[in-house]
This record gives structure tokens, C-alpha cells and sequence, in this order.
């Protein structure tokens, strides 16, 4: 049986993929890195702009709540099933393999397609697995969050939550284009995801019961296509794959490392996870619309992180790692106070500024048909809570990057159990009196937690000198909170004066012309006063701009 298993695709390995020819330089890292970096941009936009739709036709409403614990269901074991072990377990596996092939004996040759199948069907297996628990478990999974539209939700899961199958897919094609060095697909695959489901909620929404529905439709397809848009990718390569039988899956070598590789992290993971699950149910049964509150006021947060923290820490983990490897510690300690205040440089203006203009950000971004006053008063609540944690959730993102450097997955496993326990405990104690705004105050004070243990943790290796991190990186900290503070005082008085100017001229300009001439007029105050103090990040910053542009 397992001698004539069905081949999916045809494949010869080519020689210009060999790991000889595929490319290492400094300057292809910084190329793929600028590509990936604008379609991350990209793709958080239509992320927004996804949220902008769904809050045009669902808004605060139960039926909005209904559709985004539907959502999340599946995206938790995405994050743990397909993310988790694609980052953490089958790159590098795959990447050995390819190390191995030398390109010469065909033997090996086989191996590396042995291992890519044989991963295949294990994935899909698993994966096939849980889709179907999770749609026969729907009613009991939702029942725990205490949603109204009970009924309603539970069918929104049974739909979407195929989305798990296609993503997972998705995630070991982004690995093995990853390890071959192509990263535009897996870009592009997200911005996919986004387009359809908005292109299908204003198509859709005439032909079925609700929005909620015609999204849910769109989720599916976009998470069909995220795999689809990557596998002729992956054939032009010449790295095919077939099905093989379970038995024989599950006793190849490479797949059964990537079970070791994952093992440790699976706690870690878990409890992430766990995180969501609980704070959404913390909040389900905190009343009508709070969920979608909560979520809309994290996509908010999550654009500036996506763009900025998650490219630093990605560029980042290489370098660290080579510093750690080479025992340059020196080297690494100043690459890490570097990255460190760049991000502090970056979220902390972020930060004032939003909490002065987040009421017109949120009416500018989401008000519109369903999203009514008091779906901006909920989600307004939320955001003045989640924003000052902006800056301790890009650390984390930068900082678990200095423990990885190291081959030290414990230590971020660890803080995030503890910083998982002060969550859910504040959380609880706050819903109850301070509905959204407690449960994004839990976050919040969680993420600053994270950020103290991640630094304690760090300071138990004797090569990295924490005080040459940590005291330089205070006082820059101090700095730009003194000049965000001088930059946002005239955004406080113009705020009222372009509000009354503007006012009752539609939603676009009510809420967008103030908003936009009081980010110019900060930014513009902004970098005068980094300039005017001499700001080393900022003239970094400045340099690799015009060696960009050269």
C-alpha cells in the first residue's frame, strides 16, 4: 500500500536550489526583509480595513460577538497546531535536509521529498482531526462563552472552522518556501485572506440570512486560497510531495523530530492560547458587544506592531544568534539596547498620540451604519487601556528573540505562564466593574510583567551585561516620554479648534482632517525635537533612508 501511494506532484529538485546557490547574503536578508516588512504593511491595512467592514455591517452588536468568537475557535489551534510547530520545529528540520541534499545523490534527494510528504500527511491528518471534533464540539465550545446568539454562533463555527485545514496547509508551505529562501507568497497569502472576505461581504450579504454569514463564507475561501496562492510555488521549485500512509508518516525520522522540537514549546503555546480563550469568555458574559470591542481596539494595536516589532524581532533573532554563536557578546549587547530603544523611539509617541486622538481614530476608522455611540464609548474604553501596553508587547517581541538567540526557549515559556496567571486573574477581578476597559487593563499590566521577567531572566547570563542594557535603555525611555509629552501639548489645544472647524461635514473630514493635521503637526514637532537633542536612532534611522533611496 504504502509502494503505490498517489503522487500529488511530480517533483526533481532543480540544481540552482541547492544550499550552495540559494542565497546568504546580508544584502538578499535586507532585500527579502524590505519586501516582507511592505506586505506585512500591507496586509495589516486590509486588516484594518476588514475590521472597518465588519463594523459597517455587524458593529457591536451580538451578532458581531457571535461572528468573533466563531473566529477565534479556529484561529487558536491554528496558532498552536500550524504557526507553533511551522517556526519552531519544521523549518529547521526541513532546513537540515536540505543541507544534506547536496544536490548530487539522488538518495538523498528522495529523503528530503520523503520527509516533505510524509510531514504532509501527518499535518493533514491532525489537522482533519480536529475539524471534525471542532465542528462536532461546536455547541459545547460555545456555551462557554455565554454569547446571546447561541445558535447563530455555533453554525458561524461550523462553517469557518474548516479554515483550520486550509491555514495549517498554508503554514508548511510558508515553511518550506521560507527555508528555500521565497517569501512573496507567503506575504501575499494573508492579503488574500483579507480581500476576499471583505469582497464577500458586500457580495454575500444580499444572498444570505446575515453579514455574519457572508464573512464566514469569505474566511473559508480566503484560507482555501492562502494555500492555494503558495503550493505552484513550491512545484516550480521542483519540491512536490505525495501521500504516504499514516503508519509510514508517523515513523519518518524528520517528522518525528519535528514532534521533539515542538514538545517543549507546547506548554507555552498552550497557555498563550488559553489566554484568549479565557479573557473572550471573561468578556462574552460581560454584555453585548464587548468582545467586538475588545477586538476592534486590538486590530488598532496590532497594525503598529505588526509593521514595526515584528519586523525588528525578525531581523533581529539572525543577527543575535550570530553574536551568541561567534561569542561576540559585546557586539550583541549594543544590537540589543539598539533594537530596544528604536522600539521605544517608535511605540511611545505612538502611544500619547493615540490616546489623544483615539476617539477620532475609531469614529473615523469604524463609525458607519450598525457601529453606533455606544459601540465608539466600548470601544474607546478598551483603547485607552490596551495602548500603554503597545510598548511592552513590541519589548516582548524583541526581547524572546534575544533568549532564542541562545537556544533558550524556558526562559519566554515561563513568563509567559506567569504573565498568562496575572491576566486571567486581574481580568476576572476587573470585568465584573470595568467590563472591556478591566479586561484590556489585564493585558496591559500582563504584558509589562512579561517584559520585567523576560529582563530578570536575561540578566542570569553572564555574558550579557544587563546594566549596559537596561540603564541606557531607561534613560532613553525617560527622553522620549519627556518629548512625546512637549509634542502632543499643541495637539491638545488644536484637537478642539479643528473639531469645531470641521464639524458637520461628513465623517470622513469631521473626524479624518482633524485627525490627520494633528498627526502631521506631531510628527513634524516630534522629530524637530529628536533632532534638536541629537538623537542618535533617529539619525540612523535617517542614514539607511538615503542609502535606500541611493
Amino acid at each position: 500500500m504504502e509502494k503505490t501511494s498517489k503522487n500529488l506532484c511530480q517533483n526533481n529538485p532543480k540544481n540552482d536550489l541547492q544550499p550552495e546557490n540559494i542565497p546568504q547574503t546580508a544584502a538578499s536578508l535586507v532585500r527579502h526583509g524590505s519586501v516582507l516588512s511592505l506586505l506585512t504593511l500591507i496586509s495589516r491595512v486590509l486588516g484594518l480595513v476588514r475590521e472597518m467592514v465588519k463594523a459597517r455591517f455587524l458593529g457591536t452588536t451580538a451578532l458581531s460577538d457571535a461572528f468573533s468568537v466563531a473566529f477565534l475557535l479556529p484561529n487558536l489551534f491554528r496558532r498552536l497546531c500550524a504557526e507553533g510547530s511551522i517556526s519552531v520545529a519544521f523549518i529547521p528540520t526541513f532546513k537540515e535536509h536540505l543541507l544534506k541534499e547536496g544536490g548530487k545523490e539522488k538518495s538523498q534527494q528522495s529523503e528530503t521529498r520523503e520527509f516533505l510528504s510524509c510531514m504532509f500527511t501527518f499535518l493533514t491528518f491532525i489537522v482533519t482531526l480536529l475539524v471534525c471534533a471542532g465542528i462536532l464540539a461546536a455547541p459545547f465550545l460555545v456555551r462557554i462563552f455565554g454569547i446571546e446568539e447561541f445558535d447563530e454562533t455555533v453554525l458561524l463555527t461550523r462553517v469557518m472552522f474548516p479554515f483550520l485545514g486550509f491555514i495549517s496547509l498554508a503554514a508548511l508551505f510558508q515553511g518550506t518556501l521560507n527555508s528555500l529562501h521565497i517569501f512573496t507568497p507567503s506575504g501575499l497569502a494573508p492579503i488574500l485572506l483579507n480581500i476576499v472576505t471583505i469582497i464577500c461581504a458586500y457580495t454575500l450579504s444580499p444572498h444570505t440570512a446575515n453579514p455574519a454569514r457572508a464573512m464566514a463564507i469569505g474566511i473559508l475561501i480566503g484560507g482555501f486560497l492562502e494555500a492555494a496562492i503558495q503550493l505552484p510555488f513550491i512545484l516550480q521549485k521542483g519540491y512536490g510531495f505525495f501521500i504516504t500512509g499514516l503508519k509510514r508518516a508517523f515513523k519518518n525520522p524528520g517528522v518525528r523530530k519535528v514532534l521533539r522540537l515542538i514538545a517543549p514549546t507546547i506548554i507555552g503555546m498552550a497557555a498563550y492560547q488559553l489566554n484568549d480563550l479565557v479573557s473572550t469568555a471573561l468578556a462574552g458574559r460581560a454584555g453585548e458587544g464587548i468582545v467586538s470591542s475588545l477586538q476592534y481596539s486590538l486590530r488598532l494595536q496590532e497594525l503598529f506592531l505588526g509593521v514595526f516589532a515584528v519586523s525588528i524581532g525578525t531581523v533581529l533573532l539572525p543577527n543575535l544568534t550570530e553574536y551568541a554563536k561567534t561569542g561576540q557578546w559585546d557586539i550583541y549587547n549594543k544590537r540589543l539596547v539598539s533594537s530596544i530603544n528604536i522600539i521605544a523611539m517608535i511605540t511611545i509617541p505612538v502611544t500619547f498620540f493615540s490616546l489623544m486622538e483615539g476617539e477620532n481614530l475609531i469614529r473615523l476608522l469604524f463609525q458607519t451604519h450598525s457601529f453606533n455611540e455606544q459601540s465608539v464609548a466600548l470601544t474607546l474604553a478598551a483603547f485607552i487601556f490596551h495602548m500603554p501596553g503597545l510598548l511592552f508587547i513590541a519589548l516582548n517581541r524583541v526581547i524572546a528573540p534575544a533568549f532564542y538567540a541562545q537556544s533558550d526557549t524556558k526562559s519566554p515559556t515561563i513568563a509567559g505562564i506567569i504573565s498568562f496567571a496575572v491576566n486571567i486573574t486581574l481580568a476576572a477581578v476587573l470585568v465584573g466593574k470595568y467590563k472591556g476597559a478591566g479586561i484590556a487593563f489585564a493585558l496591559t499590566i500582563a504584558s509589562a510583567v512579561n517584559t520585567v521577567i523576560l529582563i530578570i531572566f536575561l540578566g542570569k547570563n553572564p555574558n550579557i551585561k544587563i546594566t549596559s542594557v537596561i540603564g541606557p535603555s531607561l534613560l532613553y525611555f525617560l527622553k522620549i516620554i519627556i518629548l512625546s509629552v512637549l509634542a502632543v501639548i499643541p495637539v491638545y489645544f488644536l484637537s478642539p479648534v479643528l473639531c469645531a472647524l470641521f464639524a458637520g461635514y461628513g465623517r470622513l473630514i469631521s473626524n479624518g482632517a482633524p485627525f490627520a493635521i494633528n498627526a502631521l503637526v506631531y510628527i513634524i514637532i516630534g522629530i524637530a525635537l529628536l533632532a534638536l537633542v541629537k538623537d542618535q536612532n533617529l539619525k540612523g534611522l535617517i542614514d539607511m533612508i538615503r542609502k535606500k533611496v541611493k
